[in-house]
């Protein structure tokens, strides 16, 4: 007798297909008529599957441990951010790296910079009894800009009808070049927790140590090595694929897929090395399409889009089930309160206040309210969560005697929380930013025009009665002028030509009166006033009908 096979691969499986498949159904209405994010739907889809509600997607059963759970999440997050991060730079116009240089490198240095100061100063105030150390390597995950979020605003309807081409491009560089120089941001800080925190407990070197490690292996090793190989990967494939183009060894699917599989390729490679993959993957992007050969073949192409949607999705729908949602009101570390203001002020200042002082230097730039704009949408999202678990993997290394240290384990679970609070946040209030901005533009215009018109229509409907009774009175008063000096008006019928002494005071609808109309058809179409006399070759039968 047939049994139910309810295992976990069959209903992830459904889950997935299934809520991807009814999103599609109206992925049209709610991202170009809402304008609600593909991510903030797909995050709570996510709760809603999640051991919190439904019990449908069962992440740590699936990996067994937090620690499994945990190199999981990474993972994924490495491959959305790697695969996003070849199309960005596929998007960008050829040699868009080099000719912008100046904006890139404002953006990427002084800014971004006092966004890691500015967060970690807010950190560090609302949190109680937190190193100011720790505040700055929890800034550092939440100072990079997102790239899939930053899709919401240089993607789609929204994109093309209010932000400019250039302001579209710079952002997409920003926000991929800047998710890879995440790093130095990062182990700055972790460097000196490890050799200088708890009086250095258990390692050796001190604070020299960590800036000889911050220099040579964070800035040499792992970000000069990802440009350096990203741009000859990139580069020697652009070449490659030239030349088996021009012998025509390349299908079309295999050609639009190009892009991908280079994404995968590098991803691999540099997790080999232990280098900056997502760096890699950026540049590597531009590189491939420095001549704009591949981004004009491509540039009508479905196929990239399509693959990027599905795994935004999936990444979304599993943060939405990974999530730790009952950390956030039963900790240790912060109350909910402050945890509350904090999200609130980092979205309010991490970023706006900079990027406003500095638009003027910034040519895409134009205007104040664009100004505004930018730096309001510098959304936290997949690279804060990969930068999370990148520290969290680097402070189980800082142990005791086979333990983890205890101020690198206060600072993990601060960073769970915080990291993942603020990624919520920002998921939430962006996914809703434009929607709700459309709204709060349109509703008071749409009212206004309600109650204008209701307004004009009571004033119109008010003068009905009175207007006709004028009328009557002014046709009675020109004809009594008529008859005063000599004139009569003509009857239809005796011998006049005229079309207008066919109509003369007799209403709209005579005016549709043909010349040479017979005339007891005339008069019978002639809308009469109730004190006009009847023609005189017309006369009344007993019944009241014409004869």
């Amino acid at each position: 007798m047939p049994t139910l096979a309810v295992t976990n691969f069959n209903i992830v499986c459904s889950v997935l297909g299934g809520f991807i498949t009814l999103f599609g159904l109206v992925s049209y209405l709610f991202k170009e008529k809402f304008y609600l994010s593909e991510a903030l739907i797909s995050l709570l889809a996510g709760v809603t599957f999640s051991p919190h509600a439904t019990n449908f997607v069962r992440p740590l059963e699936y990996t067994g441990s937090q620690s499994n759970l945990n190199a999981v999440t990474l993972y994924f997050s490495r491959l959305v951010l790697g695969v996003q991060l070849v199309l960005a730079g596929v998007q960008l116009p050829s040699r868009y790296l080099k000719t912008e240089w100046k904006a890139l490198a404002l953006l990427l240095g002084p800014i971004m910079t006092l966004m890691w100061v500015a967060s970690s100063l807010l950190i560090w105030a609302l949190v109680p009894n937190l190193p100011y150390v720790h505040a700055l390597a929890i800034a550092a995950c939440v100072t990079p800009t997102d790239p899939v979020l930053s899709n919401s605003i240089v993607k789609g309807k929204f994109a093309d009808k209010n932000v400019p081409k250039d302001l579209q491009k710079i952002i997409i560089a920003e926000s991929g070049a800047n998710d890879g120089l995440g790093y130095p941001f990062l182990f700055i800080a972790l460097y000196l927790i490890k050799y200088t925190g708890h009086d250095g407990l258990g390692q050796h070197g001190g604070a020299g140590k960590a800036m000889e490690l911050w220099f040579g292996e964070t800035w040499g090793y792992v970000i000069i090595l990802s440009v350096v190989y990203g741009a000859v990967v990139g580069w020697g494939a652009k070449e490659l694929l030239h030349w088996a183009e021009e012998r025509k060894f390349v299908d079309r699917e295999s050609f639009l897929v190009f892009a991908i599989t280079l994404s995968l390729f590098i991803i691999g490679t540099c997790g080999i090395l232990g280098s900056d993959d997502v760096l890699a993957c950026f540049i590597a992007g531009n590189a491939f399409t420095w001549d704009d050969w591949f981004r004009l073949q491509t540039l009508d192409d479905s196929l990239q889009p399509t693959i990027d949607m599905l795994l935004n999705l999936s990444i979304f729908i599993w943060f939405g089930a990974v999530c730790p949602w009952s950390l956030f009101g039963d900790n240790e570390i912060i109350p909910v309160y402050r945890l509350i203001a904090l999200g609130v002020l980092i979205l309010l200042f991490r970023r706006l206040p900079v990027v406003f002082a500095f638009h003027r230097y910034i040519h895409q730039i134009e205007e104040k309210r664009q100004a505004i704009f930018v730096g309001f949408f510098g959304p936290i999202g997949v690279s804060a969560i990969f930068y999370l678990y990148v520290s969290l993997e680097f402070l189980e290394t800082i142990k005791v005697d086979g333990i983890v240290r205890e101020d690198a384990e206060k600072l993990r679970e601060a960073m769970m929380i915080i990291v993942w609070f603020l990624a919520i946040c920002s998921i939430i209030v962006h996914g809703l930013s434009v929607p709700l901005g459309k709204l709060g533009f349109f509703l008071p215009r749409t009212l206004s025009r309600a109650f204008s018109h209701n307004s004009d229509d009571e004033h119109e409907s008010l003068p009905v009665r009175n207007f006709r009774a004028s009328t009557i009175s002014v046709l009675r008063e020109r004809r009594r002028r008529n008859s005063t000096s000599g004139r009569t008006t003509p009857v239809v019928g005796q011998g006049t030509t005229s079309p207008r002494s066919a109509t003369a005071f007799r209403g709209e609808e005579s005016a549709d009166i043909e010349p040479g109309t017979p005339p007891l058809v005339a008069s019978s179409r002639t809308i009469k006033f109730p004190d006009e006399p009847l023609p005189a070759q017309l006369s009344l039968d007993q019944s009241g009908r014409r004869v």
